[in-house]
């Protein structure tokens, strides 16, 4: 009995060639500098979603690079743990085909797989790029399922096309041609990923944003003491002026709520804050505010 031949070698794999890419990234680009950008990318589009559902422009309120990382671990923990329990599912299932299944059945599944693979994944790529490149705008609208469709496309195509070699017997090419190919490959996918973790971050922004919007009423008052009148003529807010001439602040504001203190700046809006008719108010910190914080349901005594 004859021993199975083993497929054609058809040049580097994704192990070889990956810790070589890494290794010659690593010497033009920091890794730990290159993950730090995108933190901060990612932090910047989650603040930006957060606050723009209040009506606030972020840029106004001093965010620091440390705000924006721990924003951006936010918008980045849901995406990678989803991409790496999916590429273990695929890689199994690759498994599966490639080395458990009898010869016959595993030849004639990858003949069908192939073309299946590549067709897909071409449509995937070609609908990206035309959203990416052009004006056009797809059923996907803003969503992060532009970038998605880009990276699982390029990574079929790539698959369905080591396959037909693999099948076809096409002979080794050289290093460097096999590392630019994984290359282009891998920087396209990076560039999708990119893409779809960046809208994610922006709509993880604003649904955080959300949540805290239905917990406003639960959440502990911030009563607003200052020096002066604010003049803060909002709904749900009451102007309490101190009897005590001797008081050192003599206004005092209930029914407001703490969204962020950022820099030298309280965000605060009302605890019957919404959409529709809420105003969110910015206060500088300084000697002539003072903020006290209750629990929601304690009533204000006299000033």
């Amino acid at each position: 009995m004859t021993a199975p031949v083993p497929p054609p070698d058809d040049g580097l794999d994704a192990r070889e060639a990956l810790p070589r890419l890494v290794r010659i990234a690593g010497e033009v680009i920091a890794p730990a500098t290159l993950l730090t950008a995108l933190l901060f990318q990612f932090g910047r589009l989650h603040s930006a979603g957060y606050f723009r559902h209040f009506g606030v422009n972020f840029s106004v309120l001093d965010l620091s690079v440390n705000d924006h990382l721990i924003s951006g671990a936010d918008g980045l923990f849901v995406p990678l743990a989803g991409a790496c329990a999916l590429a273990l599912v695929l890689l199994l299932l690759h498994r599966v085909v490639a080395h458990r299944l009898p010869s016959g059945p595993r030849w004639r599944v990858l003949r069908l797989l192939a073309p299946a693979a590549g067709a897909v994944g071409a449509v995937l790529v070609a609908l990206a790029l035309l959203d990416l490149l052009t004006d056009v705008r797809l059923f996907w609208g803003e969503s992060e399922a532009g970038g998605l469709g880009l990276a699982v496309g390029v990574l079929l195509v790539v698959y369905a096309v080591r396959l037909v070699r693999a099948a076809r017997g096409t002979p080794r090419r050289s290093e460097s041609a096999e590392l630019a190919e994984w290359a282009a490959a891998f920087l396209l996918v990076s560039v999708g990923l990119y893409w779809a973790v960046g809208s994610y971050a922006l709509g993880v922004g604003t649904g955080r944003a959300l949540q805290l919007q239905r917990a406003l009423p639960t959440q502990p008052a911030a009563v607003l003491y200052s020096e002066r009148s604010q003049s803060i003529d909002v709904p749900g807010v009451v102007e309490v002026r101190c009897a005590d001439p001797e008081a050192a602040y003599r206004f005092r504001y209930d029914g407001l709520r703490l969204v962020r203190q950022a820099g030298n700046q309280y965000l605060l809006v009302p605890a019957t804050w919404t959409r529709a008719t809420g105003s969110a108010l910015l206060i500088p910190r300084g000697s002539g505010v003072r903020l006290e914080f209750r629990t929601a349901t304690a009533p204000s005594g006299p000033c």
